[in-house]
This record gives structure tokens, sequence and C-alpha cells, in this order.
């Protein structure tokens, strides 16, 4: 599906998303391994949540959905062997994470993903997983992957590079393991896995860099309304940047801390963001946010910022050739083994469009008062690519072509009706 994005004059309106992916897809696979019965109102309507949905069916667990409206009959901790492959689609989310669980089940599981998952590497999973002595094979270090599960044994283990899903991986294991598992955080970051086994009644300590849990944990069910996607946000605050005197209010949207650094970032670009109302819920923050768009400056991104942002990343370098200073965008190599290397395809496009664009092997230079130009631009089969040069397109001259625009259903299929309704 090609999708054809004008120049626009302004943004202003009020958004909302639906459910934030990272904390559906930890909800449902906490919901299927507890006792009782889950809803969740404002579940993701992401592919890749569905996705893990589909497994947790598979491996025992009962799903009702209605829309955004989601029901799930845990299995009380006992899993049944899965009669198929465990499909997880495009979902990375749900091979790592879940690959911890299968781990520790009396069966053999088979996961299996599409073109661009199987070549996305899931070493980092393995290895750990194997180490609290479950059996792996794997293509190479990729999927599929046919997990040999074992009772695991507790550790205590310090990811080599900071990654969310690895963390989680580890702990979902350690819910079944002999012991306490620790997990040593190199960079902190995001926390949702910690925070959702709290609101299942498990029990997770944590202190500086470490969290830990022991085994043998029952969970019980929850109901919850899950928070706006904090990610698929950043796409209409991207846009928003681009016009100065724009208005945006974003509804009900996550406003978790290990997240919210993009929200910081942006405001120190020159976006100005107000909080309206923020309340708690089982730990996480949800809030409603107004931004007004000022003179957008530019500025670089490294380090600890990059890993916090690493999914925002693209969004923020596709308007960075409007930005009055540019931005520089380093230590970010984790974009490289996405859906697709999306350095490479960020450059790529904002070539295509016209942009001058230094590519570095962990990241970009964008130098800023640019003037783009339409152009076609690939999606590369990945969902953050077709919606950051949809927003690009809105400040170039004349019409842009986003090619490949129905990857976007991976994680926002109702992005670009959502982006219309804020163009002006």
């Amino acid at each position: 599906m090609d999708v054809k994005v004008s120049a626009a004059k302004q943004i202003r309106g009020s958004v909302r998303t639906a459910g934030d992916k990272s904390v559906s897809h930890r909800y449902a696979m906490l919901a299927g391994i507890a006792e009782g019965t889950s809803e969740f109102e404002n579940f993701s309507s992401s592919a890749d949540c569905a996705s893990t949905l589909g497994c947790m069916e598979a491996l025992g667990a009962r799903v009702r959905r209605n829309g955004n409206h989601v029901e799930v009959d845990g299995v009380g901790g006992e899993l049944l062997a899965p009669a198929r492959e465990l499909d997880c689609g495009n979902s990375g989310s749900t091979m790592r994470m879940l690959s911890g669980v299968v781990a520790a089940q009396p069966f053999t599981s088979v996961m299996i993903g599409d073109a661009s998952l199987s070549k996305r590497p899931m070493r980092r999973v393995i290895d750990p997983l194997q180490k609290m002595g479950a059996g792996i094979e794997s293509h190479d270090g990729c999927a599929p992957l046919t997990i040999h599960g074992a009772k695991l044994k507790a550790m205590v283990y310090q990811p080599p590079v900071a990654s969310a899903q690895v963390k989680s991986c580890v702990l979902l294991a350690g819910l079944f393991a002999e012991g306490e598992t620790t997990v040593i955080e190199p960079v902190r970051t995001r926390d949702h896995t910690e925070l959702a086994l709290r609101a299942f009644g498990g029990e997770v300590s944590t202190s500086g860099g470490r969290v830990s849990l022991s085994g043998g944990q029952k969970l019980r069910a929850i109901k919850a309304y899950v928070p706006g996607d904090l990610s698929s946000v950043t796409f209409f605050l991207c846009a928003a940047a681009l016009f100065p005197g724009s208005s945006l209010v974003v509804d009900s949207v996550l406003l978790n801390p290990t997240r919210s650094v993009v929200l910081d970032v942006l405001s120190g670009m020159g976006i100005k963001i107000s909080f309206i109302k923020v309340e708690e819920q089982f730990g996480e923050l949800i809030g409603t946010i107004q931004a007004e768009g000022g003179v957008f400056v530019g500025g670089v991104i490294r380090g600890a910022q990059s890993a916090a942002l690493i999914d925002e990343l693209p969004a923020i370098a596709a308007v960075a050739p409007y930005s009055v200073h540019g931005i520089e965008i380093r230590d970010a190599a984790e974009l490289r083994v996405k859906e697709c290397d999306r350095i490479d395809a960020v450059v790529r496009n904002l070539r295509a469009m016209g942009a001058e664009v230094e590519e570095f092997p962990d990241g970009m230079k964008i130098p800023g008062g640019q003037k783009l130009h339409g152009a076609e631009v690939e999606s590369f089969d990945d969902h953050r690519i077709a919606m950051a040069f949809a927003v690009a397109g809105l400040r170039a001259e004349g019409e842009t072509t986003i090619k490949g625009a129905e990857a976007v259903a991976v994680s926002f299929p109702e992005f670009f009706e959502a982006l219309s309704k804020i163009v002006q």
C-alpha cells in the first residue's frame, strides 16, 4: 500500500492512541500465566501484541477480544505444550520475552517469526537461558528457536548490552526458577516488567541497577486500563515541532519515567510540553499532555539518552533537517538490528528528499535549516520508518509517497487516520 502525504500548514487538535505496546505485551503474558481472568481496556491494536495474545492462546490461555477490550483466562502457572509453532510475527518483544517463559516449561516449544524477525539477533536471550539450564537450538543465533524447557536455575546476570527485553526474558524465566534471579543493568531501561509483575501480585526488589525476584511466585489476575503508547505519540509531537504555533493535546498517554525521556529531549529542542492531568495505575503514570510548537532548535542525542530513545529516534531524525541547528545521534548502533537497519533507512529516505546527511556506524548527523522536496520513500517494511517519513513529508515541498505504508499495522494501524485529523 502506498500513502501520499502533502505539505501541511499547521498541526492542531487532539489525539488519543491505542494502548502502549510494551505494557500490552507484558500484561498479556502475565495474564496468561496468572490465576483468574484479567480484563484490559485500551489494549494495543498492534499486530505485534496480537502475536503475543496468539502465543498465549497456544500455551493454554483463553483470549476474548472485542476491539481494544481484551479478556484473558490464565492457566495458573500450568502452561500447556503448544500443538503448533508459536508464531511471533514481526514482534521481537514477543519472541525475546516469551522465550523466558517457555524455557522454564516441561515441554519443547518452537518459536517462529516473519522474514524480518528471523534476521534479528536472538543470541542475547539464548545465552542467559542456556546458562539457566534451557536447551535452545537456533539458526545461527536467529529464529526459528527450538526451546527445550527445563527446570531452571536462578542466577545473577549482567547483560552486555542494555535491553529491557533481555532483562524481561531473564526475570520471566526466574519467575519459574529455583532461588533468586538477579539482573544487573549496565544502563537503566524501561521498567514495565517490574511494575507489571507487582501489579499481578509478584514481589520484585530493585536497588540501583539490580532487579531481583524469587522463583515459585503465583500471580493473580487484574483489571487495568492500558495507557496510550508514548512511542506512537512521538510522531505527532515531532509533527507539532515542524510548525511554530501548533497546538496538540494528547489524552491518557503513558508517562513512565523510563520512557518519558523523549518529552525532556523534545522540550529541550524547542517544543513546549505541559501536563494537564497525571494519575497512577499499578505503578504506571498516565496523563494528558499539551504540546505547542515553537523554535525547533535541534541538539545532540548520545549515551544513555540514545538507549532510552531507541524507538523514538527514527521520528526525531526524520524531522531533523527542519530544525535550526540540526540533530546529531550517536551511540545508537542498536538501530541497525531492528525491523530493518533504521540508520540506513533514515539516511536513504532523507537523501531521497534532498537532505544532506552524514552517516556513522552508530548514528548520523543531520544539519539543520534544510528544505526538502517530496519524493518516493520506502518503509523498508518497518512501521516506524513509514510513520517517521509521513511526518517528514508534512514540511516538504510537493507530495511525498510512502511505499509499503501498510507496515504501520505492526504498531499503530490507525496512524494515518489519526494524523489526518490534526493536519491543517
